[in-house]
């Protein structure tokens, strides 16, 4: 699998048609990332959040809401809020998987260490209920407080359910929906909420961001195993070495011979990795075709997206939002 060269155009094109309100919502993020009395909490917060990542969840809050027509200024604070709810989870999973990397560069919890890490996480949690409620809509606090709670909720499943061997492929979807997609399809929601678009268009928001999101994180989880480290910001093979069940070794498990699960007993359960288990894992994962059928979901979970955004209205935006949900599955070919 390899990282195509124009996957980030339906991004860029997306990041264009939204640049005012971008402006206004990473102009909003450096005022509230401030403290009077904790310098290090802009040290921190900054080291992650001005590392260049595309602020992917933030545009689909400002996406859905301009598309419906909605003309602010409360969107850009709905965005903002979907931005730190991520950087506070990123901040604590980093110290969970006692990560090194992410996006290319050392972790907060490397660079600083974990208490600091924790700490300037909980505050930007803190941060981001401050700012979800001052557009004083009760729909949209619900739907992100619902988010922030189903998040950490994924999280915790994870824990238990990352190096159980007898995880299935439904509490897979069960984790990447709390863990991943419940922000996704929280910031498409809220868009269309504080529009003030119709139940069925906000459902069909739901349904865009939830499909998106699980197709985004299967999608990540194939990049573990075949994506080149400029790439992804994170070295091949991290989630193995990490134990992580994701999609593909689940796969690979559920066709197993007694040997190989054995093999995945060993490394993943038990966690006594040896030189070269890498190498055997990518094979076992290609004799079962794994990746080909996990990539195959993630295609089935892009198209839902591409279905929801059906019943909306007729608009750019939304066909660049379209044009996104193939994007993140052309990550991997």
């Amino acid at each position: 699998m390899t990282v195509q060269e124009n996957v980030r155009k339906p991004l860029d094109r997306l990041s264009d048609a939204l640049g005012a309100e971008m402006a206004a919502v990473n102009a909003l993020i450096r005022d509230r990332m401030s403290s009077r009395h904790a310098p290090r909490i802009p040290e921190v917060t900054a080291h992650l959040i001005e590392a260049g990542g595309k602020r992917l969840r933030p545009m689909l809050t400002l996406a859905a809401a301009k598309m419906l027509g909605y003309p602010g200024p409360w969107h850009v604070h709905l965005a903002a809020t979907v931005e730190f709810i991520h950087t506070a989870t990123l901040l604590h999973d980093d110290v969970v998987d006692e990560s090194r990397q992410r996006r290319g560069r050392p972790t907060a919890n490397l660079l600083w260490d974990n208490k600091s890490s924790v700490l300037v996480g909980d505050y930007l949690f803190a941060r981001s209920f401050q700012l979800m409620v001052e557009p004083g809509n009760m729909r949209t606090l619900e739907i992100l407080a619902n988010a922030s709670a189903t998040i950490a909720e994924g999280e915790v499943l994870q824990l238990s359910a990352a190096q159980d061997l007898g995880t299935d492929e439904g509490v897979y979807l069960q984790v990447v929906r709390g863990k991943t997609a419940a922000l996704f399809s929280a910031a498409t929601e809220v868009g269309g909420v504080i529009a003030g678009a119709p139940d069925d268009q906000v459902r069909a928001l739901f349904d865009y961001g939830d499909a998106l999101g699980i197709s985004f994180q299967i999608v990540d989880d194939l990049l573990d195993y075949g994506g080149a480290t400029e790439a992804t910001g994170k070295n091949v093979g991290d989630d193995f070495r990490e134990r992580k069940l994701t999609l593909p070794v689940i796969k690979a498990i559920a066709a197993a011979s007694p040997e190989e699960r054995a093999f995945w007993t060993r490394t993943i359960e038990a966690g006594d990795q040896r030189e070269g288990d890498l190498d055997h894992a990518l094979t076992l994962l290609a004799r079962h075709g794994a990746m080909e059928a996990a990539r195959a979901d993630a295609l089935a979970h892009a198209a839902r997206a591409r279905a929801a955004l059906a019943k909306l209205p007729a608009h750019p935006i939304r066909d660049m939002l379209a044009d996104l949900a193939d994007f993140v599955v052309s990550r991997v070919a």
